[in-house]
């Protein structure tokens, strides 16, 4: 078994992402190899890249506020508390709508994970 605190875990700045923060929280370092745990944090005008791939996401929202965007363009707003599914091959973004940073757990299955 392994417990981590979101503070110990190194943080990166992905290529492609604006004002995005990440941290695997538990992945294939850890011994999973089948699913992995990350956590993002959006700053203020921060988004995700408008995308797709071939794997699903299972998202939390812990801080702030934002949208999704869907394959036709619309915006939802989620917030803090808020679940999200993303299908496969489901064209997708996050974006962070508020004046504070927008911070969401995600969970892919471990080919997701580059």
């Amino acid at each position: 078994m392994i417990t981590k605190k979101l503070s110990e875990v190194p943080i990166t700045s992905p290529k492609g992402y604006a004002g995005v923060k990440k941290q695997v929280l538990i992945g294939p370092g850890d011994g999973s190899g089948e699913i992995v745990m990350r956590y993002f944090t959006l700053a203020p005008g921060g988004a995700s890249p408008y995308h797709t791939h071939p794997w699903p996401h299972l998202v939390k929202v812990e801080v702030g506020t934002g949208v999704t965007v869907d394959e036709d363009g619309n915006e939802s707003p989620i917030q803090a508390g808020d679940y999200v599914y993303v299908n496969d091959d489901e064209k997708h973004q996050f974006k962070n709508t508020g004046e504070g940073t927008f911070e969401f757990m995600c969970i892919v299955p471990r080919r997701g994970e580059a």
